[in-house]
């Protein structure tokens, strides 16, 4: 077989190499942008805009558009650099967390930075332009000592290595840092112990603790061919295990569900179903998607990606008898559950299936509310085009991704609706992501 020609072997490999890099402005995905003596881009972990380090590279080669990196030692450091309190944080090691080397004032800052970024590029438009202040509101409690860490992520998925022991995932790879304590799991997740114990023949334990309720689940996925474990925790919990040939989720010991609470009401979330994964989010973001419709009696409303009620219930509550709520979802378990959850509401309907699907077929031709809480992806052109097409006098859009929320905005701006204000919260602490709330109406009742 004749061997490749000059051109067509791949170009030569920089990761390892080192630059000493000025640190430019921050972007979406938990890194900073520098550039090279050579004009390479690179994306840099482990860094602050303004500061000035070694940045050694993780991936790329010379013909890369951009390359990915490590800031391995600072030279400069920036005034909102700490030392980080996790010592499974740093380069080449554990990637659950983007932001540990930074104060938490800082941390919001840098999402509020990205925010208005993705609006301005993707939008085409202002802080200003969206009634946003410019901040990023943290959750009540979460304010902590410096050097501390608010313990939030309620929902914890750990990887099992080959020896049985427990960790999380490195930055962009299936290698697993053990860890013997996630500083960011919230206090029912670390009171399971699933950390101070091995799990031969398992491949993952996702671990679950319910806000509002003592309800502790563990979900387990066994190697191919792995016998599952007698499960001993440290405190009761209900266990779970994935199907090796049919994926589905069967219940082993207890609940196959846990009770949230939220809007004084308890919901039912059985394995697959969405929650917030701060203790704190699905009350925050009812309050705020509520104060931004304000729902009237026997108004009609949408709730797209409805998950297991959570918005559909707070509507239902507000409409009254005299409305009516349509809640559209694509998982089956979610679905059922959120039929469970508001069964005493007889003028609510769950239908299941893609939203892009279902709503067509209900017929419904006009809405006076819609909430839209679509996943990480965004609703996308076709749904906001068809949601915008039902004339709703307000719609609140729920994003967890900000370049997701600014294409929308711009979709819906083309479809005549305009942000009558934006509210971001930081109910992700330590990382790079942001949770946001959008209410927008029609662009005429602005002018």
């Amino acid at each position: 077989m004749p061997e490749a020609s000059a051109s067509e072997q791949p170009a030569p490999s920089l990761v390892g190499e080192e630059y000493e890099v000025e640190i430019g402005p921050v972007a979406h995905g938990g890194h900073c942008v520098a550039r090279t003596e050579q004009g390479q881009v690179l994306f840099v972990r482990h860094t602050l805009p303004g500061e000035r380090v070694v940045a050694r590279v993780t991936e790329g080669r010379t013909d890369s558009r951009f390359l990915r990196a490590d800031a391995v030692r600072v030279i400069e450091p920036a005034k909102d650099r700490i030392e980080a309190p996790c010592p499974f944080s740093g380069p080449g090691r554990c990637g659950g967390c983007d932001w540990q080397h930074v104060k938490p004032g800082g941390q919001r800052r840098l999402k509020a930075e990205v925010l208005t970024e993705q609006l301005a590029r993707l939008a085409g438009m202002t802080p200003e332009d969206v009634s946003w202040d410019g901040t990023v509101e943290p959750a009540p409690g979460d304010k902590v000592a410096p050097g501390e860490v608010p313990a939030w992520r309620t929902r914890v998925h750990y990887t099992i290595d080959a020896e049985g022991h427990p960790g999380l995932l490195k930055h962009r790879s299936h290698e697993v840092q053990r860890i013997d304590h996630c500083l960011i799991a919230a206090p029912g997740v670390d009171e399971l112990g699933i950390e101070t114990r091995t799990w031969p023949q398992i491949a993952s334990v996702d671990a679950i603790a319910a806000t509002g309720s003592g309800d502790r689940q563990v979900v387990l996925t066994p190697r191919p061919g792995g016998r599952l474990p007698l499960v001993e925790l440290n405190r009761e919990v209900s266990v779970l295990r994935v199907g090796e040939k049919d994926r589905a989720v069967h219940r082993v010991h207890g609940r196959d569900f846990v009770r949230e609470r939220a809007d004084d009401r308890t919901w039912r979330v059985g394995e697959g179903g969405f929650w917030q994964v701060h203790p704190q989010a699905a009350e925050l973001l009812v309050d705020a998607v509520m104060r931004g419709l304000t729902p009237r009696k026997g108004e009609t409303a949408i709730d797209l990606y409805c998950g297991v009620g959570l918005f559909a219930g707070a509507l239902a509550d507000r409409v009254g008898e005299k409305g009516a709520v349509l809640g559209i979802e694509s998982g089956k378990r979610a679905v059922a559950d959120a039929r469970k959850n508001l069964a005493d509401f007889p003028r609510v309907r769950i239908e299941q299936g893609k939203v892009e699907k279902v709503l067509p077929r209900t017929g419904i031709t006009e809405a006076d509310l819609v909430v839209l809480d679509p996943p990480r992806t965004g609703a996308g052109r076709g749904i906001v085009e068809s949601v915008a097409a039902l004339g709703p006098r307000r719609i609140a859009y729920v994003a967890c991704d900000p370049a997701a929320l600014a294409r929308d905005l711009a979709y819906f701006t083309r479809a005549g609706y305009r942000p009558r204000f934006l509210r971001a919260f930081d109910l992700f602490p330590m990382t790079h992501h942001v949770e946001c709330v959008a209410i927008l109406e029609p662009a005429e009742k602005g002018r």
